[in-house]
């Protein structure tokens, strides 16, 4: 079952050798669904991979076959489609990561068994958080996604926060 929602059009205006403004880019972004065809589709529109980010670098390529991540050192800006019915597994990544709702609704799961509902045209950080994303709707779901890298989260204790996939909710 493919996005209803068109591909996203990128623009990226750059500069010239001479340092005239220009258009650099106008595409669509292609789609990239590593879930299969009844889960989340992709699109990068854009990465960096320093920090601060080189303005003078080259265009980075229409990415088509990657699950959402910045660089180390870089930045990740792109979009997430999301069927009805879609549960992804809970998840960490070392991130910090903004969300906007552009299209549709979805609630977002902490593994401390909260829910919040999070509707278009609304926004959400998450910050290092063992996290899933439920579309309980009837409708797809369009979210837009700005990611940079993090430090890895320290608890009290002195336990280290590692990436983490977990196909089922975890213990709390």
């Amino acid at each position: 079952m493919a996005s209803p929602f068109p591909a996203p059009r990128i623009v990226i205006a750059s500069h010239n050798d001479e340092g005239k403004s220009f258009f650099a880019r106008d595409a669509q972004a292609p789609l990239f669904g590593p879930f299969g065809p009844t889960g989340s589709q992709f699109t990068t529109l854009f990465t960096t991979d320093t920090e601060p980010a080189n303005n003078n670098a080259e265009l980075p390529a229409l990415i088509t076959s990657a699950v959402p991540r910045p660089g180390p050192k870089g930045s990740y800006f792109g979009t997430s489609d999301m069927p009805p019915g879609t549960v992804t597994p809970f998840h960490r990544t070392i991130t910090l990561d903004y969300g906007v709702v552009l299209k549709g609704e979805i609630v977002a799961r902490l593994n401390n068994g909260v829910e919040k509902t999070i509707k278009e045209g609304e926004m959400m950080v998450q910050m290092g958080t063992i996290h899933s994303w439920h579309n309980v709707s009837d409708q797809w779901c369009r979210m837009l996604f700005v990611m940079l890298p993090a430090e890895k989260v320290v608890t009290k204790d002195g336990r280290v926060l590692e990436e983490a996939f977990f196909p089922v909710k975890p213990a709390q």
